[in-house]
């Protein structure tokens, strides 16, 4: 190698470690875009600003509870919690406690983070301004399960996130996707039998919405969209005949994920069978 060469590549490797995403950064666009975390542990209204202290109340007949605030306030929020306690409530579903925590919580989703992943988040969480806000302790009317997704029973490697569909199927994972998408029987998601097909009733501010079939199929799917008209409906809530789609995805966060993750996610959808 000449000198000019590897003078070159030595600029290369420093660029690349100039611009290199740090754990937090990686967490704030996990948090805040793929994950959403926001979307239920930050308050509506004129409390919107307090990021990720927690306030979305879920009212079902087996459990009544609010979202937690996840800043690193001592007494009200994560503040006293270990990495290892915030990474098995993220993955197990389980407080330090030994409590679990409802199955609102899509932590049958997080068992495929990465180690990276899940140290980034971890970072980030840690980072944020503590704020002071306690919300009510849950209630359970029954014991909650825990349950694992399909995929989702351990981290995923660089390895297995080699081509465009297996980090698609990564990122929808983590992005819980699924979890609204797929029809559920007995409050049990159908996920080796209808996945994607879409149909699960949500009622909110927006009023009553159905969740959409994401699969290929071209009449009842999305077999017939481009990709452009996927990624703007993700990212923008607009159907592909221009109409406005409802919450509650949040199409405000997912519009912060990067090009590349979108087209991974969309060749994703592409590959799941077709359910009329």
């Amino acid at each position: 190698m000449t000198r000019f060469a590897a003078a070159f590549f030595a600029v290369l490797f420093l660029a690349g470690a100039a611009f290199a995403e740090t754990p937090f950064e990686r967490g704030r666009y996990l948090v805040s875009a793929v994950l959403n975390c926001g979307n239920c542990h930050t308050p509506k209204g004129p409390d919107a600003g307090k990021l990720l202290s927690g306030g979305m109340r879920f009212d079902l007949p087996e459990y009544h509870v609010v979202a937690p605030n996840l800043t690193p306030d001592r007494d009200t929020g994560l503040g006293r919690w270990s990495d290892a306690d915030i990474k098995k409530a993220l993955v197990e579903g389980m407080r330090p406690n030994g409590v679990r925590l409802a199955k609102v919580m899509p932590s049958a989703f997080y068992g495929i983070m990465s180690n990276d992943d899940l140290n980034a988040v971890v970072a980030y969480l840690k980072s944020v301004p503590p704020i002071s806000n306690k919300v009510d302790a849950p209630v359970y009317t029954l014991a909650p399960k825990h349950a694992v997704f399909p995929g989702a029973d351990k981290p995923f490697t660089r390895k297995d996130m080699r081509t465009k569909t297996q980090r698609g199927f990564y990122l929808a994972t983590i992005a819980h996707c699924m979890e609204c998408h797929t029809p559920a029987q007995n409050g049990e998601g159908l996920f080796t039998t209808e996945l994607g097909k879409g149909g699960r009733e949500f009622k909110g501010p927006w009023g009553l919405s159905k969740s959409a079939n994401v699969t290929s199929s071209k009449t009842a799917g999305l077999g017939a969209w481009t990709d452009a008209e996927i990624k703007r409906a993700i990212t923008q809530g607009i159907s592909r005949d221009g109409r406005q789609l409802k919450g509650p995805m949040g199409f405000a966060a997912y519009a912060k994920m990067s090009n590349q993750d979108l087209d991974a996610v969309v060749a994703w959808l592409r590959t799941l069978p077709p359910k009329e």
